[in-house]
């Protein structure tokens, strides 16, 4: 299939590093990234402005308020657009396709370790969650409100893990580690609790290491005292609120 890819940011270049560029083609207006990118990808075809259509799957990867002052011409194959709070219908007002996808990837895009939320016109379901799994795991929802809830968990939550690590780190640094040795453990961390969930419940991860009377029970139980488990509830509440708001 042949690509368009409109914006080629950080995620649109996160999409482009992990698609297979022989029939991609890239609009991108901003002079030093065409530049940058011509050296990263000689391979692929860079416009500065939008061609027809036609005959493309266009990846629509632009700042959601920068919709409003672009045109299109022609019929796309099918949209798959990655612009926060722009629900199907204003896409298909804006834009002509024979199919529309919704996709909310996250900042692991950049390591093509993103897991990308996707919903729409279920006959196109199997492409996009092809072209999408390019840049880490797809995951398909029924439903436009079911996207809106998974932004927290999907798209918002690398921010909240983030503050997780922070935390983390700082608590062992005001107990006497090193800084720099206390951030050596995160990306191990992380990643490694990553390869357990993928195979086991989290609350039975939580049960093997946490021993009777041991050090993992006393610190779970100040997290539990100062109501952690609900403040990441209450995170996700706040955070689907303010989708239906954008």
């Amino acid at each position: 299939m042949n690509i368009l890819l409109i914006g080629a940011g950080n995620m649109g270049g996160a999409m482009l590093a992990g698609l297979d560029r022989t029939h991609v083609t890239v609009v991108e207006a901003y002079a030093p990234r065409v530049k940058e990118l011509s050296k990263l990808y000689p391979e692929i075809t860079i416009l500065d402005t939008i061609p027809a259509l036609d005959g493309y799957v266009v990846l629509l990867a632009v700042k959601p308020q920068s919709l409003e002052g672009m045109t299109f011409e022609g019929e796309a194959e099918a949209l798959i657009s990655i612009l926060a709070g722009t629900p199907l219908a204003t896409l298909r007002e804006k834009i002509q396709a024979r199919a529309y996808i919704r996709a909310m990837p996250n900042l692991a895009a950049l390591k093509q370790k993103a897991v990308t939320s996707v919903t729409g016109d279920t006959h196109f379901k199997e492409q996009a969650l092809e072209i999408l799994s390019s840049i880490g795991r797809a995951i398909w929802l029924e439903n436009e409100k079911q996207l809106d809830i998974a932004t927290g968990i999907g798209g918002s939550a690398p921010a909240w893990l983030a503050l997780v690590a922070e935390a983390l780190a700082d608590g062992a640094v005001n107990m006497g580690l090193p800084r720099a040795t206390s951030y050596e453990y995160l990306p191990m961390l992380f990643e490694g609790m990553g390869a357990l969930l993928a195979e086991e419940h989290p609350a039975l991860l939580k049960d093997r290491v946490m021993s009777p009377g041991g050090t993992t029970a006393a610190g779970y139980a100040q997290l539990e005292a100062a109501g952690t488990r609900n403040a990441f509830m209450q995170a996700m509440k706040a955070c689907y609120e303010r989708t239906q708001t954008l």
